[in-house]
């Protein structure tokens, strides 16, 4: 009997590793439905529901019964959803909706499923750039910056009181008395919104170079009749032209440096931007900046996934590096020192194993 090669795994290796495939691609399959749920709103409508059939559910919901029948075979066959014989009635037990309905605020994990569904859309796109080593450009990815919203709302919005501003000892009280604060990168000015809220006598600016993003950050600001914000839309690159030089006492990015066409040029513009003694509060994605410090990541697969389809090629679209967002600790804390910051912080947050909080000084 001859002998496996070594370069062949054992049929029992194969046999499990066909098995654990046939795992990916039941939860690649399932975060496409997820993402449905949450879009079309199913699971809020069946959140709290005693067990229904899909008539009700779908009556309930205001959505067609074919399609809800088909997404409900998907959630019972995952064990998402229970599933009684008779009728058949289905159920979202208590457990499952406190991960997967806007009601659990912080914890849905729903939200996030919607990256899988977004990044598809520009697959062809992305073969072809493994070919070209181009890049491909914001305005290819549909959705991107509403889901990108929902996901600050998720990481900062839902600790920006509790955990985030606290990072700076005595923050609360100077935004209370009144500074002056940068947000760059703000996408659709959640966050500096909630700020200028919290905290009327500041005077915030918020920084984009997406012209759809601003638009809606506006229009939130003025639905909620706030007259300390403002919103540029400009290339965080050239924030030079649109901002005053030391003219701001805290600057603020979220998890915008890395896919930015010159990153070390916008840290640079910061740290012009920022007052003497002035604080730069950066949040970015958590790595070591090489692979194998990142195989226990609890996130690894997701986030490079993500670096591979948006982040990486965004920046290369605009002639930048393709950082990525697994670009690492070490070369994001090596960018600041760069850019003249000193006094280098990080802070982990100990809900959130995908970010690191870097607070550094002028």
């Amino acid at each position: 009997m001859s002998s496996v090669p070594e370069s062949h795994p054992a049929p029992k290796g194969a046999e499990a590793f066909g098995d654990h495939l046939a795992n990916v691609l039941n939860h690649g399959a399932l975060c496409l439905m997820l993402s449905v749920g949450h879009r079309t709103g199913l699971f809020d409508g069946m959140r709290g529901r005693p067990a229904s059939t899909p008539h009700e559910i779908a009556v309930a919901t205001d959505l067609a019964e074919r399609y809800v029948r088909e997404w409900l075979g998907a959630m019972a066959t995952a064990g998402i959803v229970t599933v009684e014989p008779e009728g058949p009635r289905f159920a979202l037990p208590p457990a499952h909706a406190a991960c997967l309905t806007r009601a659990a605020a912080a914890d849905n994990l729903a939200v996030f499923a919607q990256y899988i569904a977004v990044l598809g859309t520009v697959e062809d796109r992305i073969v072809a750039a493994f070919r070209t080593g181009a890049g491909v450009p914001y305005e290819r990815y549909t959705r991107f910056h509403e889901v990108m919203a929902e996901d600050s709302g998720q990481s900062v919005l839902s600790s920006l009181e509790s955990d985030v501003l606290p990072l700076v000892p005595g923050l609360t009280d100077h935004l209370e008395r009144g500074i002056r604060v940068l947000d760059v990168g703000c996408g659709r000015g959640r966050i500096i919104n909630r700020l200028a809220t919290l905290y009327p006598r500041s005077r915030f600016t918020g920084l984009d170079l997406s012209a759809q993003a601003i638009e809606h950050a506006r229009a939130e600001a003025a639905a909620g009749e706030l007259t300390n914000v403002e919103f540029i839309e400009a290339d965080a690159a050239a924030m030079d032209r649109h901002v005053e030089p030391q003219g701001y006492e805290l600057i603020t990015t979220f998890d915008a440096i890395h896919d930015q066409a010159d990153p070390l040029a916008v840290l640079q513009g910061i740290h012009r931007a920022l007052m003497p003694e002035g604080i730069y509060l950066m949040q970015d994605i958590r790595g070591s900046g090489q692979i194998p410090g990142d195989l226990d990541h609890p996130l690894g697969p997701f986030l490079y996934t993500v670096s591979c389809m948006h982040c990486m090629p965004v920046s290369l679209a605009q002639g930048g590096p393709g950082l990525g967002a697994m670009w690492g600790e070490p070369r994001a804390r090596d960018y600041l020192e760069r850019a003249g910051f000193r006094d280098i912080r990080v802070h982990q947050l100990a809900h959130d194993p995908q970010n690191n909080w870097y607070v550094a000084t002028r």
